[in-house]
């Protein structure tokens, strides 16, 4: 059985949720995709989306300090707490290099947050924070709302998650 991986077409994925408001074609490729089989059913026999997979991983990957029980998946407010303290870049003072996640969406609610979440983990695997890891080094940083405003100490306590990427976007 292939990965659920292996079905997405993470590139048009991280386009289409960028370009969600621009035009009906991406919605449909998004909505499409996030209704997706992964193939897996839980134990009372509900089969499991791709939006449930991603809700799980984002939860896993950023959602540790909101008290989100392990495994779970992000609800409206993880993603919301979460969104403000994600960024492309190296750790330390380089106002240059910030790239703030949560750019597309200056309010995360009940109608966008299962979208933030796919733009970031499509990101990780296509988009610019995939390019940034291979290229130049950068990482995903989850710091303080306003990297800029960070104290010396608060920039040395950041924390980074290493994550691992290949070529072509498949994990």
């Amino acid at each position: 059985m292939s990965s659920i991986t292996d079905d997405i077409d993470f590139k048009r994925f991280y386009e289409a949720i960028v370009h969600f408001d621009e035009n009906e074609e991406a919605q449909d490729f998004y909505y499409k995709t996030m209704d997706m089989p992964t193939g897996k059913k839980d134990s009372s026999g509900y089969a499991e989306t791709v939006r449930d997979r991603i809700l799980r991983v984002y939860g896993m990957l950023f959602c540790e300090e909101t008290g989100l029980e392990q495994g779970k998946q992000a609800g409206v407010d993880e993603v919301a707490d979460t969104a403000d303290r994600l960024y492309i870049g190296g750790t330390g003072f380089d106002p240059g290099h910030w790239y703030r996640m949560k750019y597309h969406f200056p309010v995360i609610d009940d109608d966008n947050y299962d979208r933030f979440a796919a733009l970031v983990i499509a990101d990780m695997h296509s988009g610019p924070l995939h390019d940034a890891a291979l290229i130049d080094g950068d990482t995903l940083v989850i710091g303080e709302p306003d990297p800029l405003h960070m104290s010396t100490e608060q920039r040395r306590s950041q924390k980074v998650r290493q994550v691992t990427l290949t070529q072509g976007g498949k994990p």
